[in-house]
């Protein structure tokens, strides 16, 4: 009876004190209850405390977090977060391979980013893993590790004689077998010792295919594939126009920053000019073909304008600029020939827009796209030489062409000149040569404007409209400077996909979370170099290193935070992109031809391990040498063990090397490329170029290039 009373005065007091309050209080249901009068046995009085609370303890008190203050919402309460689920609970989150899942080959690195993107934010869920628990998650850490591939990976390997994979770890040419695609288990004991700790981190080694163009011979950026998020198709968000970063600043660049270089010109089949050519037989020997024309420019140095003469603070440095752009028909099978020409000058004005009638009958006017008619050619009387002759008086040593992939318009001009600014070289394609962005997209993208409406009907294109498209594109280019646009492609920057969809879930954000809800989530970009100036940029955080030791910290700094959390927030960023890369030169993957060791971006410098000062007799007595291979592989293991053991609970973590072996591949492309080259060049001969490129070449570049995309990858859970 007793015990009844108590309960009633309880929720008498319960209910008191939420009418007192209004309908929205906190209460210390631990702290706040009822005292009874308790006689001691020395017959005092003391107040004694019940067992009864303001709330009834319910079964997942244990499951709560401390604090033991509860929120009353309408005269209900409202439930707390959950605590971080224990590695035994049956809510722990997880990632799991099983032989039931749609797998038919090997997975890439989009399917990493995917991953990501299913865990984080909008993604669709993967079909080869099953991820259990998904709300648990609480961060993902990711870590490019190039030079690693799956041979390192066999007990008992010679690291000191170890110089790469074999070509038959390469995908197989035929049906794919799931022996090539499905993970190999990761047994410590089968494994290397310096590799042993992966089997501590990871329970699968899985083949991860790199991005390429088998057709073209073309190794993808990995990096680009990971940071690079296709647009939800469902969402009707269209070309996105391009975004600059936080602290972004302009540096204004002289348009002469950005012509194309010689070899550029050749390699993307650009009429020869003579001044491209060495002083020697070569240059004295030079003839146009029949029809050609080439301007007026005896030597590259010609086009330099001294600085005296150049207005303080100009772009165009002196020169005259022209926006060039053509429209052709049809003249026979794959055969185009030229029927307007339209050039602008650097202030927008047109200097010239004639059409042309070509020397042979026209079969298709291709309307659509040329904007062409019969009509509008039937009265025309100018020819191509006519305009050749107005170009070469209007193109000096000191003009600067632009235009959109200009290779055709000037092969359809039958023209060549030296200086030449391409914004289809300008704004690479992200899969590179010999793809191209179109200048539609380029408008969209980088102009916020719609051009080429008229294409595909009978209005066509308008080639004035193309030209000062160009124009406006090298303009802001210039204003902006080199890195403007250099990061941004097709997609969505991961970051900013993150930052813009990053879902949560009411484990980890609350009761207004039920379901999922979009709030985004912060991330860190650590690399080495200058991470502001790459894909980077978009991240909530950039760390830049000048080693793996720099990069390990700054990822121990992005997961936990800073104390003060004035740059890295207070526990830790959601998502931590990084990459390590002393493995890879050492390797020599890193391509060295574009950074010198010490650029702060660059490989480290190589070490003469050959040489030693130890004397003869302490060599005798000395252990067997390490490899450097083996130390660096040593050293990584633990750098990566070091991570995973710093790593909160419930964090997936990703370790992959986004490519296979690049060297082979790299050779022969060069190879290729000297080839090209030299064939192109005029007045060559087949028999006498320095390298010959056959079907033998073309053969083993394509096998070369299956052992490039054959890469590797880890995946678990902490």
């Amino acid at each position: 009876m007793g015990k009844k009373k108590n309960k009633n005065k309880q929720r008498g007091v319960a209910a008191a004190l939420a009418t007192f309050q209004g309908d929205s209080m906190a209460i210390d249901t631990e702290n706040v209850s009822i005292q009874n009068s308790t006689t001691t046995t020395n017959g005092e009085t003391t107040p004694s405390t019940s067992s009864g609370s303001l709330k009834r303890q319910c079964p997942d008190d244990d499951n709560e977090d401390g604090g033991g203050w509860q929120t009353i919402e309408n005269g209900r309460p409202v439930k707390k977060l959950k605590k971080i689920p224990g590695q035994e609970s049956s809510r722990y989150p997880g990632i799991h391979f099983s032989s039931q899942a749609r797998l038919f080959n090997k997975i890439n690195v989009s399917n990493l980013r995917d991953l990501i993107l299913y865990i984080f934010a909008d993604g669709q869920a993967p079909q080869w893993v099953s991820v259990k628990h998904r709300p648990e998650f609480r961060k993902i850490v990711a870590i490019m590790v190039p030079g690693l591939d799956e041979a390192m990976f066999k007990k008992g390997l010679d690291f000191s004689t170890y110089t790469g994979p074999p070509p038959s770890q390469a995908t197989s040419g035929g049906q794919p077998d799931p022996d090539e695609y499905y993970p190999r288990e990761l047994k410590k004991e089968l494994l290397p010792e310096v590799l042993q700790p992966f089997a501590d981190m990871f329970p699968h080694l899985w083949p991860v295919k790199a991005p390429g163009d088998d057709k073209y011979g073309k190794l993808h950026s990995p990096m680009q594939a990971m940071l690079t998020a296709p647009m939800p198709k469902n969402k009707g968000m269209g070309v996105q126009p391009v975004s600059e970063p936080n602290g972004w600043k302009n540096q204004r660049t002289r348009i002469t920053e950005f012509l194309a270089s010689n070899e550029e010109l050749m390699e993307n089949g650009f009429p020869v000019h003579p001044a491209m050519l060495k002083p020697g037989e070569k240059r004295d020997q030079f003839k146009d073909p029949e029809g050609w024309v080439h301007t007026r420019v005896e030597n590259l140095e010609d086009g330099k304008v001294p600085e005296g003469e150049v207005q303080q603070g100009s772009v165009t440095a002196g020169r005259g600029v022209y926006a060039l752009d053509c429209e052709m028909c049809m003249t026979g099978e794959a055969e185009y020939s030229l029927t307007r020409i339209s050039l602008v000058s650097w202030d927008g004005s047109v200097v010239l827009d004639e059409l042309v009638k070509p020397d042979k009958p026209i079969i298709d006017y291709v309307t659509r796209w040329s904007g062409i008619t019969k009509e509008m050619i039937d009265p025309v009387n100018t020819t191509l030489k006519d305009i050749q002759a107005r170009l070469l008086d209007i193109l000096g040593p000191r003009s600067i062409l632009l235009g959109h992939s200009l290779d055709s318009d000037l092969k359809a001009l039958k023209l060549a000149h030296p200086f030449i600014v391409d914004t289809s070289l300008l704004f690479p394609h992200p899969r590179g040569p010999p793809l191209k962005q179109s200048l539609k997209y380029l408008a969209q993208k980088f102009l916020n404007r719609e051009v080429q409406k008229g294409g595909g009907t009978m209005a066509g294109h308008d080639s004035i409209e193309d030209a000062k498209t160009c124009l406006d594109l090298v303009k802001r280019k210039c204003e902006k400077g080199k890195a403007w646009g250099a990061g941004e492609n097709q997609g969505e920057n991961l970051f900013k996909r993150l930052a813009r969809a990053g879902t949560a879930y009411r484990s980890t954000a609350g009761p207004e979370a039920t379901g999922g809800a979009p709030v985004g989530k912060s991330s860190a970009a650590v690399d080495w170099g200058d991470v502001t100036r790459s894909a980077g940029n978009a991240a909530t955080v950039t760390i830049s290193c000048k080693s793996d030791a720099e990069v390990e910290a700054g990822i121990l700094r992005a997961i936990k935070g800073d104390p003060d959390g004035l740059e890295v927030p207070g526990g830790g960023v959601d998502f931590v992109w990084a990459r390590m890369r002393e493995l890879e030169a050492l390797q020599g993957w890193w391509n060295r031809n574009k950074l010198v060791a010490e650029d702060a971006g660059g490989p480290p410098a190589a070490t003469n391990d050959g040489e030693s000062n130890v004397n003869e007799e302490d060599k005798e007595n000395a252990a067997p040498p390490v490899s450097p291979l083996e130390t660096c592989l040593k050293t990584l293991g633990e750098r990566l063990k070091r991570i995973y053991d710093n790593l909160p609970p419930c964090t997936a973590f990703i370790v992959y090397t986004g490519t296979g072996d690049p060297r082979e591949m790299s050779r022969l492309q060069a190879m290729q490329a000297q080839f090209k080259k030299e064939y192109n060049t005029p007045g060559s001969k087949w028999d006498q170029l320095s390298v010959q490129w056959t079907d033998r070449e073309d053969q083993a570049l394509r096998q070369a290039l299956k052992v490039a995309r054959s890469g590797i990858g880890f995946i678990g859970v902490k």
